[in-house]
């Protein structure tokens, strides 16, 4: 059998964005699943963001899976303030099935910017694949979340850095029921342990920012039990 050349190598890497929540974790085995161990990194944004935690949270994760973890520094989110995710001074919201219009959590531009930065590391690195854990399905219906954003991202940051760069978005049709079976596939479920969801920061997890009440819906829904309560 001929030997693999070292582009064929780096095609078949893939670079996870994590956030050390239930999501991009459950991206995080689902490359294990499909690249195998070995061929599989992930990177973290520090954005300024309320629930800090979830960075110790990724690096936990990261570990936990004998995966290669990079942390990249964004300030400009914070800096540019106006959302409750990056703003202290804006309380995040309680669940509300009625809400119209995006929530106090969107940060605009921040899915653009992240994919930008990894396909950035990607590329310095050679790999050719990088992991999402966007989905349109979400209750927010966050613009930056929708397929044909990715899309769209995916064949700009190909023309702009001359790569054939593949954007997977493993989530991007299912809801959280369907989320938390596909963790429970791959084996992501004993990880859920070490995710952070709550918007707030909070743990033991709030149970009243969307974050919480879309999660808990999600694992009752699957009849999961969700291991992050068993050890809050």
């Amino acid at each position: 059998m001929p030997a693999t050349s070292d582009s064929a190598q780096s095609a078949a890497r893939a670079l996870v964005v994590l956030s050390g929540g239930q999501d991009s974790t459950t991206c995080l085995y689902w490359a294990l699943d499909r690249f195998g161990s070995g061929n599989v990194s992930a990177v973290t944004f520090d954005y300024g963001q309320r629930h800090r935690i979830e960075l110790e949270c990724a690096a936990a994760i990261a570990a936990q899976a004998s995966v290669p973890h990079t942390l990249l520094p964004i300030d400009t989110f914070e800096a540019l303030g106006g959302d409750a995710l990056t703003d202290t001074s804006i309380a995040v919201d309680d669940y509300d099935a009625h809400e119209t219009g995006l929530p106090n959590t969107f940060v605009p531009g921040r899915n653009v910017v992240f994919l930008t930065f990894a396909a950035a590391l990607a590329w310095r690195r050679g790999i050719g694949h990088l992991v999402t854990g966007v989905a349109q399905t979400d209750y927010s219906g966050y613009p930056d979340c929708r397929q044909e954003t990715i899309e769209s991202l995916q064949a700009t940051l190909r023309l702009a850095m001359e790569s054939t760069l593949d954007i997977h978005t493993p989530l991007m049709h299912l809801s959280k029921k369907e989320t938390v079976e596909l963790a429970v596939s791959v084996g992501a479920l004993d990880a859920m342990a070490r995710t952070h969801t709550c918007y707030r920061g909070e743990r033991p997890p709030c149970g009243r920012c969307p974050a919480c009440v879309l999660r808990a819906r999600g694992f009752d829904e699957a009849g999961v039990a969700d291991p992050l309560l068993a050890v809050s």
